[in-house]
């Protein structure tokens, strides 16, 4: 009687150890015998390894745990052929060919056919965005530039059609793993208040992953220096070498800091507009503080000149490090900040004719 209470009590414990939470992931791949496959996902700057099996007959297993669903790549050793796809603890079914393995069908996951209803509902728009460009890439080839302006307004329109595909998402599915993804993707054209609404409507099980504590933390830097706050100062060698505080900038002139880097085509698109408008209003009390996020010294000094950027430049050439850009929580230039004579920051992130109009509404108020 003892030996089969034992004999009970061991499959219980047994049974209570398998329902733990894990992932399987069967794949069936034509043209993989004795291929290893490998499953990989991103931490940081770099992809390491999380998974791996031999494939015997294209069948291969693969068994674990992961702690929240995310997007990893498999792929097949010694070849190029990958495939992405939300992993996460439930029984996922990988079945598909190995020269077309970007093709594979994937089935069992929750997160990925939440991915996949997305990607499904925005296509129309990405069809009519790439139509668009390709249309965009032959006008500015013939430099026919007033096709290549009527194609800009209308991919800005389909941009802004695709946001708001996104945005709608979000708020529909509050509880799902890749909505926090999307929010991330999005957040680069929002302010802190519009990002934080939008994880305040999310599932309280959303706020343990490392992409919300992201944002949350960006959202802090963020409102530190919205419109309204004095502009925290900093230190940063001028192209001599020389070093230059913010705080030296600041009155009685009306400054603009502005984020570039030579490598940024936008950048130097919009520098001909920031000429205008110094070359305009500098004497009357308007100034310009370029930081740039170059790596070189080289390309900066030459993009200075080219451009003929007359005004003080500052930068550490630590490309997306650059540590003003970080305590300004910049993650996408160009970037400005408009700052009255007393160092608070009036405006931001205004171009073109906009920057045009700000400058001159706010001389004209002197």
């Amino acid at each position: 009687m003892k030996s089969l209470i034992y004999i009970l009590i061991t499959a219980l414990l047994l049974g209570a150890c398998s329902s733990e939470p894990h992932y399987v992931v069967k794949g069936k791949i034509e043209g993989a015998d004795s291929v290893t496959f490998y499953l990989q996902k991103r931490d940081a700057s770099r992809l390491v390894n999380i998974d791996s099996a031999l494939a015997v007959r294209g069948s291969f297993k693969m068994k674990g745990f992961i702690e929240f669903p995310e997007m990893v790549m498999l792929f097949a050793k010694d070849t190029r052929m990958r495939t992405t796809f939300y992993l996460e603890n439930s029984e996922i079914t990988i079945t598909g060919t190995l020269d077309s393995l970007f093709n594979a069908t994937v089935t069992g996951s929750k997160t990925q056919d939440e991915y996949n209803s997305f990607i499904e509902s925005n296509k129309p728009l990405t069809e009519k965005y790439t139509s668009i460009y390709n249309e965009y890439q032959i006008a500015a080839q013939k430099k026919d530039f007033e096709k290549v302006a009527e194609l800009e307004k209308q991919a800005e329109a389909v941009q802004k059609e695709m946001n708001t595909l996104q945005k709608d998402f979000i708020k529909s599915n509050t509880a799902s793993y890749f909505s926090p993804f999307l929010l991330q993707s999005l957040s680069y054209e929002m302010d802190a208040v519009e990002i934080e609404s939008y994880i305040t409507e999310m599932d309280t099980s959303m706020l343990r992953l490392p992409v919300i504590k992201d944002l949350t933390n960006r959202i802090t830097v963020m409102k530190a220096v919205s419109v309204g706050k004095k502009a925290p100062d900093f230190t940063m060698n001028d192209v001599e070498g020389n070093p230059v505080t913010l705080s030296s900038k600041i009155g009685p002139k009306f400054l603009l800091i502005d984020f570039w880097a030579a490598w940024c085509s936008p950048c130097r698109q919009e520098n001909p507009n920031v000429v205008k408008i110094y070359k305009e209003f500098n004497k009357k009390g308007f100034d310009v503080l370029g930081v740039s996020l170059d790596r070189t010294r080289e390309e900066w000094v030459k993009a200075i000149a080219d451009d003929k950027l007359t005004w003080t430049h500052v930068s550490d050439l630590q490309y997306w490090n650059n540590a003003a850009a970080k305590v300004y929580a910049v993650n996408a230039i160009p970037a400005n900040f408009v700052l009255d004579e007393n160092g608070i920051i009036i405006a931001r992130n205004l171009r073109g004719e906009d920057l045009y109009n700000k400058v001159k509404e706010v001389l004209s108020s002197k």
